[in-house]
């Protein structure tokens, strides 16, 4: 068996997102991105006709990563209160382990990019908040778990945790993992939405 070596494409998109973990904050242009991969700018468009769709490849990269586990958790996991904590779980831990991909979902790398990119990437968030508002209806119909609020509100509130725990990583450079006393800070969560 041998190792097959990452295509140009994935080179370049794991160039930008090291360059995006080295560097939080920082403007990347093509040329910088074309000297990390070792390649002439005109071989990146070859790849990707603009920065634009290399961003958009991140985040359907980690559409694709997310929501294909999340579907498996929906599918196995009965328990609203267990199928909400292993999404928030799953999702935190994707994004310590993904700390460039954080800057895409966050906005703060397409600062001065496109604003329908920056909307692409809030769908990441809006597409998790919609499953999470699905989970507490069912759980409230199949199991009578009815959210101290609406189903909603409830979504909002997992959501303001999970977000907030991902813009707190990027803020303190990837210092602040967003795993960190998951358990404990998700029984708080628990009890703010079912009481």
């Amino acid at each position: 068996m041998t190792n097959q070596k990452p295509s140009r494409r994935e080179s370049i998109l794991q160039a930008l997102v090291e360059l995006l973990q080295s560097d939080p904050g920082a403007r990347i242009t093509t040329a910088g991105l074309a000297k990390t991969v070792g390649v002439t700018e005109a071989a990146l468009y070859r790849h990707f006709p603009s920065k634009r769709k290399m961003f958009e490849a991140l985040i359907e990269f980690a559409e694709e990563a997310v929501f294909s586990r999340c579907q498996v958790i929906l599918q196995e996991q009965e328990d609203v209160r267990v199928r909400l904590q292993q999404l928030s779980h799953l999702v935190l831990v994707f994004a310590e382990r993904n700390p460039g991909l954080c800057c895409v979902l966050t906005g703060d790398a397409l600062m001065g990019e496109d604003e329908s990119l920056r909307k692409r990437a809030s769908q990441f968030f809006e597409r998790l908040e919609t499953q999470i508002r699905q989970a507490l209806k069912e759980g409230e119909i199949r199991q009578g778990l009815r959210p101290r609020t609406t189903a909603a509100r409830g979504a909002d509130f997992v959501m303001v945790f999970v977000e907030g725990r991902i813009q707190r990583f990027v803020r303190s450079s990837f210092l602040r993992l967003p795993t960190s006393d998951f358990d404990e800070a998700w029984g708080l969560v628990s009890e703010a939405v079912w009481g």
